[in-house]
């Protein structure tokens, strides 16, 4: 293992380093002092395991394709951004635009998180993309969703919603599991409820197993709640906007 002090280091000497190790065979880097440095992990590929220890910038594992990360703090926005394969793991809260684009792997939050996370996710082929949320969302979690797999858990012990405004507005793809309930009020107008199938029960329990595995979660607690489903109402839900 190599552990690298981040401490007032720029962002760009601390990912050439990253790169650097990986791309030498070096299998797990830990980074200590972390504050703020952006685009960790960004196109990096291969079996290698970054733990971070500190709260890491912007664009965390954008365009990532199969290492692992794990945060063991809060992390910022974008993470997983276009991500192709790996896994990221964020034992705080995270921000906003989680998983933008994301086309593969997984992104686990034990917390709370922001703003429009899993935009524009999609599938490709055998290629799919998960994001299990421990905590509660903001306002357009699922928007523009084309594939992939949501799970938000709600875990977070106080009264707040589950999830803000306009959850999977514009949702065309994919699919999220809601523990509990969400008014309709909530829901954009593209999305249906749901229950879950028999397919569905083994995917949920599969991924919440595994986000008990990272965060030391009871799973029998969590899934002692009903889950339901959510869906786009049409693959294409503005196709009558731009054709005739």
């Amino acid at each position: 293992m190599t552990k690298i002090d981040a401490t007032d280091m720029l962002y760009r000497d601390l990912n050439n380093r990253i790169h650097t190790l990986a791309d030498r065979g070096e299998k797990h880097i830990e980074l200590r002092n972390v504050c703020g440095q952006k685009f960790i992990g960004d196109a990096l590929k291969g079996d290698v395991k970054i733990d971070i220890y500190g709260i890491p910038g912007n664009d965390l594992a954008a365009f990532m394709d199969g290492p692992e990360i794990e945060v063991h703090s809060n992390g910022q926005d974008g993470i997983g951004n276009t991500m192709n394969a790996g896994k990221v793991i964020v034992h705080g809260h995270a921000g906003d635009v989680i998983g933008y684009a994301m086309r593969g792997g997984k992104i686990f939050v034990r917390g709370d998180v922001g703003y429009r996370v899993g935009i524009h996710m999609k599938s490709y082929k055998d290629n799919v993309p998960y994001i299990v949320i421990g905590g509660c969302a903001s306002n357009f979690f699922g928007e523009y969703m084309a594939g992939g797999v949501m799970v938000l858990l709600g875990i977070n012990g106080d009264d707040s919603p589950i999830a803000g405004d306009y959850v999977g507005s514009g949702m065309h793809g994919g699919v999220m599991y809601i523990r509990g309930d969400i008014e309709d009020r909530y829901l954009g107008r593209e999305v249906k409820k749901l229950e879950l199938d028999a397919e569905d029960h083994r995917r949920l329990s599969e991924l919440v197993r595994e986000y008990c595995a990272h965060f030391g979660c009871d799973y029998d607690e969590i899934m002692a709640k009903k889950f339901i489903k959510l869906a786009p109402k049409s693959h294409r839900p503005y196709g009558n906007l731009y054709a005739h």
